[in-house]
């Protein structure tokens, strides 16, 4: 099945991951709302083939080298969604002139005057959106705000519309409290194109995004396109939101059983935090899964088993809570999945994929990584 891998091995299961863009894109379809799939998660282009309508985008990127990579590969419609500084517009505007719709992000009339300044010298203009803040998680002006109006001013026909991150959905406890989120999302950044265009701005852009709020969002009236990245593998922090189940993610990371601590209750295995990174995002949930739950082989959860700690290149695989287990089911040389709390995470620790297709390990899809 999977002998011939070496391990730590990043493994994506096809069809899960096939079912997982699906729904998206029939959930959005169905609101009449356009995707925008975040491919920071993946950084592959299979994958983001995979989640799309159309092979040339739209696509959301988080860094200058996704997009060159993608655009390589024939995508054309880029969001660059992490605020613009004056250093990076070279490389965007060298993806302007070759063709490519780049839009970056900006939050303040400092990043906006130095965006349309960089753009002069390099002959482009590049379209950008205002970043609202709409629940305190990170960046943006405030909702329908005079600063948000100033911003608008100084971008002037560089402004292309408005987006937001509705990070705190990610610290919800319930659906309705996901909903709620995903509602003031939706008016911070609708309010905000209304303020816009009273005072003369097209704002043909109202854009949101995450994927709990995607999944779970009421309505999107007003709001013109959707970004979300994590849900084409899912992971157990969307699990342990409700926004998915543990049966639908497609991630694991493959690894063997190096030892054995028998008085401790510990299977020791190779894939430690380099292979399954440092993420606990489930700590801060109702069930705290530890560095992942561990999988027999076919992917399918043993019992109560997680990670419960992790040095750089060793795992510690134990009964949650404490207590003996079945040495003899963990040989020396076999093998055990681990699932993923944050998939973009532990996926940024790996060079590649390995498809899992009817049971098997398959092709390779080679996932890049820098700035």
């Amino acid at each position: 099945m999977f002998e011939d891998l070496q391990t730590p091995a990043l493994l994506l299961d096809e069809v899960k991951l096939d079912r997982n863009c699906r729904r998206m894109r029939e959930r959005l379809h169905a609101h009449g709302v356009m995707l925008r799939p975040h491919v920071k998660t993946a950084k592959n282009v299979e994958v983001a083939q995979r989640a799309l309508d159309s092979p040339a985008g739209p696509i959301t990127v988080s860094t200058v080298r996704e997009a060159e990579h993608f655009f390589d590969h024939g995508f054309r419609d880029i969001l660059y969604a992490v605020g613009m500084v004056p250093a990076k517009v070279a490389r965007l505007a060298a993806l302007s002139r070759g063709g490519a719709r780049v839009t970056t992000i900006v939050d303040s009339v400092e990043a906006a005057g130095a965006l349309i300044e960089a753009c002069e010298r390099e002959g482009v203009l590049l379209p950008a959106l205002v970043e609202i803040d709409s629940d305190g998680h990170r960046a943006g002006v405030a909702p329908a705000s005079q600063q948000l109006l100033d911003v608008g001013e100084a971008l002037g026909p560089a402004l292309r519309g408005v987006m937001t991150h509705a990070g705190d959905s990610y610290n919800c406890a319930s659906t309705e409290a996901i909903r709620a989120v995903a509602e003031r999302e939706r008016e911070a950044v609708v309010t905000s194109a209304q303020a816009l265009r009273q005072k003369g701005h097209a704002c043909p852009v109202v854009s949101v995004g995450s994927t709990p709020t995607a999944t779970f969002a009421a309505s999107f009236a007003g709001v013109t396109e959707v970004r979300a990245g994590v849900y084409v593998f899912q992971d157990l922090v969307m699990a342990g939101l409700g926004v998915c189940e543990v049966d639908d993610i497609a991630l694991s990371v493959l690894g063997s059983v190096i030892g054995h601590q028998r008085e401790k209750g510990w299977v020791i295995t190779d894939a430690g935090w380099m292979a399954m990174s440092r993420d606990r995002g489930t700590a801060r949930q109702r069930i705290d899964q530890g560095y992942g739950v561990v999988c027999d082989v076919a992917g399918e959860p043993i019992e109560d088993l997680v990670m419960v700690d992790a040095n750089q290149e060793h795992g510690i695989v134990a009964r949650r809570g404490g207590g003996t287990l079945d040495f003899g089911r963990f040989p020396i040389g076999s093998l055990i999945r681990v699932l993923p709390n944050h998939a973009c995470a532990t996926a940024a620790q790996h060079g590649e994929y390995r498809i899992v297709r009817d049971g098997r390990a398959a092709d390779a899809w080679e996932r890049f990584g820098g700035w």
